[in-house]
């Protein structure tokens, strides 16, 4: 496999480019009116997002607050935000005290959730995905909000049958995709009965250097450890490419909400990416078990037709996760478990 840029050499450079705006973005920021709160923005792809409005609301000539919600409980991510021109306010959402006290902002990124962990915290899990976004919607009834949901709400469908659209009739496997639905309703019937415009992202997997199906897949090569094949076949989106299509869905929010996959436009194999990561990192490659007939995938195609192709391809964030991967460059440590078939995580 011939590489075709340079690879990612820092994290500066790494979070740089998941936070640089398409014109598009920067378009889309100049028309929105108001502030953006970003509840939950302490997750993985909350910091870079939140980045993105705020370099696209820059650049559009809008002076706007960006706020980020979080409990913040350790490292220095708050610095960080706040280092960039973004607000921060420590607030644990679940506390209504605390989040009825929040500014109310036109609006809102809601990215709380809980996935990890959910197995042996089953009460909690619904707490979060479920009962949080009511008081959510309560608090922000006069706003508009844009709410990240998951693409595990589909279940298992045939790898022939080439991914879940909006339309399909979600089938949830175990306590988490079960309170993603959840979530998903309980947005459904605020929006309905508030007159809240609202878009649900289904996002099905954003993935960068430091987290990801891809970065899974190159820790495994780069460790000797085989290659689960059971689910055969996943979708990726560069993680600048979702963020782009999150904030793009402002232009697209209803009452009852817009439904919306964010995922890459390929169907991948895993057994040929293992392959090409092996190749490019010039390591052997283990494999075991079979491809089973059905897998987790999602059809982007109303999202490319409405924002486009992704920006960056995923022959691209192979070569740079193969290269970041054996330059030993810092991991966020959080397995996505995208193998896993009996929904329990």
């Amino acid at each position: 496999m011939k590489r075709s840029e340079p690879g990612i050499k820092s994290i500066e450079q790494l979070e740089d480019l998941l936070s640089e705006p398409t014109e598009a973005v920067i378009e889309t920021m100049g028309r929105l009116e108001g502030d953006i709160v970003f509840l939950g923005i302490g997750g993985k792809m909350g910091p870079t997002l939140a980045r993105m409005a705020k370099r696209a609301s820059d650049a559009a000539g809008v002076d706007r607050r960006i706020i980020g919600v979080s409990r913040f409980s350790g490292g220095d991510q708050e610095a960080q935000l706040q280092a960039h021109g973004i607000e921060t306010i420590r607030c644990d959402l679940l506390d209504p005290v605390a989040l009825h006290a929040l500014p109310d902002t036109p609006n809102v990124v809601y990215m709380a959730g809980m996935k990890f962990g959910a197995t042996g915290q089953e009460a909690l899990t619904w707490a979060m995905n479920s009962y949080l976004p009511g008081i959510v919607s309560r608090k922000f009834r006069s706003s508009r909000i844009v709410a990240f949901s998951t693409g595990n709400i589909y279940g298992l469908t045939p790898i022939s049958y080439g991914g879940s659209v909006e339309s399909d009739i979600p089938n949830p496997l175990g306590d988490y995709a079960m309170s993603c639905l959840g979530r998903e309703r309980i947005f459904e019937h605020f929006s309905r009965t508030l007159d809240i415009p609202m878009a649900l992202i289904r996002l099905n997997y954003a993935v960068e250097m430091r987290y990801g199906v891809l970065a899974d897949l190159a820790q495994r090569v780069l460790m000797g450890e085989a290659i689960d094949l059971a689910m055969g076949a996943v979708n990726v989106i560069w993680q600048a490419d979702a963020n782009a299509m999150a904030l793009r869905a402002f232009e697209h929010l209803y009452s009852p909400p817009f439904l919306l996959n964010v995922a890459g436009p390929e169907m991948l194999s895993i057994r040929r990416v293992g392959e090409q990561l092996g190749e490019l990192m010039n390591k052997p490659v283990a494999f075991e078990g079979e491809e089973a007939s059905q897998a987790l995938l999602s059809n982007g195609q109303l999202g490319h037709h409405l924002y486009g192709y992704p920006r960056v391809g995923v022959r691209q964030v192979i070569e740079w996760t193969a290269d970041w991967t054996l330059r030993g460059r810092p991991s966020l440590g959080k397995p996505t478990h995208f193998e896993t078939r009996d929904g329990k995580f």
